[in-house]
């Protein structure tokens, strides 16, 4: 069984690196949904919602949820999610790691946790002067 992904995120977020991910792969090959955390929601309302949708994604491997800013509404719930589901949470979503999750989708899911961590922190680069000559 695969681990299932889900995104909460402000705005559209989640579904835009999502569909850019989507994209580059051709497919998604996880089980993958989004939550959009609008500035004026209520926290538990949207926090309802997201334990649905994780109960429905985790078909006995957890979910592995993405979420923008840590500590920020988003992430907040996503902690809420790990005391209430089989889930784990990273912070910082963006492409790079979305796109190493994506790569290796039949990873158990406390790998993937490291995988999708690792995939940040290696998608970035800084470029200088001398090195773009």
């Amino acid at each position: 069984m695969k681990t299932g992904l889900l995104l909460i995120t402000h705005g559209n977020l989640g579904r835009e690196i999502l569909d850019t991910v989507t994209a580059i792969l051709g497919y998604c090959p996880l089980a993958t949904e989004t939550i959009t955390v609008p500035n004026d929601c209520d926290p538990d309302t949207v926090l309802a919602t997201a334990t649905a949708v994780c109960n429905t994604l985790d078909q006995g491997s957890g979910v592995l949820v993405l979420t923008d800013l840590y500590g920020s509404t988003p992430s907040n719930i996503a902690g809420r999610l790990v005391n209430s589901c089989n889930a784990s949470a990273v912070s910082g979503v963006n492409v790079p790691m979305l796109l190493r999750i994506m790569n290796y989708p039949d990873s158990q899911h406390d790998r993937l946790v490291e995988i999708a961590a690792s995939g940040a922190r290696n998608g970035v680069f800084i470029t200088t002067q001398e090195q773009a000559s």
